[in-house]
């Protein structure tokens, strides 16, 4: 297994024959666990270097296999999960559950943008870029939800 691979598998959990992207989504949990108490820009940092990092190896990966999305590739979950649990640090265990339901919500359900922008160019791109914004929405959800209104 490439590098590329070893990354965009999540170390692995994306080989899971049930369910990948939720294996991959729970097997963020523990990178979060290690940043929840940083500085937001540390938090922040991470995050982006994962989902930059994220299309360089979803697209090598996607090349080494010879399949555009391969189901294995579940580094964008990861990058989605700690964009979506990241609005909702300091909000407490609610809030983060909620995030994290929202964000599985949104990357299978696809609404909207965050089907649209699953086909983009090159492929690492698209992988990518439906489980930002499915992160995002969520993130945002949980963030008014929680945060404005109480």
């Amino acid at each position: 297994m490439s590098a590329a691979q070893l990354f965009a598998t999540w170390f692995g959990s994306g080989l899971s024959k049930l369910a990948p992207g939720t294996v991959g989504s729970v097997c963020t949990l523990p990178l979060y666990a290690l940043l929840a108490r940083t500085p937001a820009l540390v938090y922040w940092s991470v995050t982006l270097a994962v989902t930059l990092l994220g299309v360089w190896a979803s697209e090598q990966t996607a090349r080494e296999l010879g399949d555009e999305d391969p189901q294995s590739v579940v580094i964008d979950e990861v990058a989605g999960v700690l964009i979506a649990l990241g609005f909702a640090r300091g909000l407490g265990w609610p809030a983060l559950a909620a995030a994290f339901l929202l964000f599985r919500l949104f990357d299978i359900v696809k609404p909207g943008p965050v089907d649209w922008v699953q086909n983009l160019k090159p492929p690492g791109v698209g992988i990518m870029a439906d489980d930002v914004l499915a992160g995002l929405g969520a993130g945002a959800c949980v963030y008014v939800g929680f945060a404005l209104l109480g």
